[in-house]
């Protein structure tokens, strides 16, 4: 799946930078820096709790939604879904998101 495997990478580059490990949140694989979730693995998109202007940023990437983990209409507003074909812009974000909760 390329979408995990581009996780993997998220994983290696924020533990090497962040007190970071990869962990659970809502039963969904996640990053999570200094006990927080900021990154997470979502069927076909990586999803980043983020600050602006980086949220406006990725909300406007084509196909990118506030992230509803349970599918119920709740979403959560700090948190954006994009989809793998934006995997270059990944690194930033993750970056950013990984700051932004650490």
């Amino acid at each position: 799946m390329p979408t995990e495997k581009e996780y993997n990478k998220l994983i290696q580059q924020i533990c090497s930078s962040h007190d970071a490990v990869a962990g659970q949140m809502f039963g969904k694989k996640c990053i999570k820096i200094n006990g927080k979730a900021g990154i997470a693995l979502f069927k076909d998109c990586i999803v980043f709790k983020l600050p602006e202007p980086e949220h406006k940023k990725a909300i406007s990437l084509s196909g990118s939604v506030l992230w509803d983990p349970s599918g119920k209409g709740r979403a959560m507003k700090e948190w954006v879904q994009i989809k793998i074909e934006h995997k270059t812009k990944f690194k930033k974000f993750a970056q950013v998101a990984a700051d932004y909760v650490g």
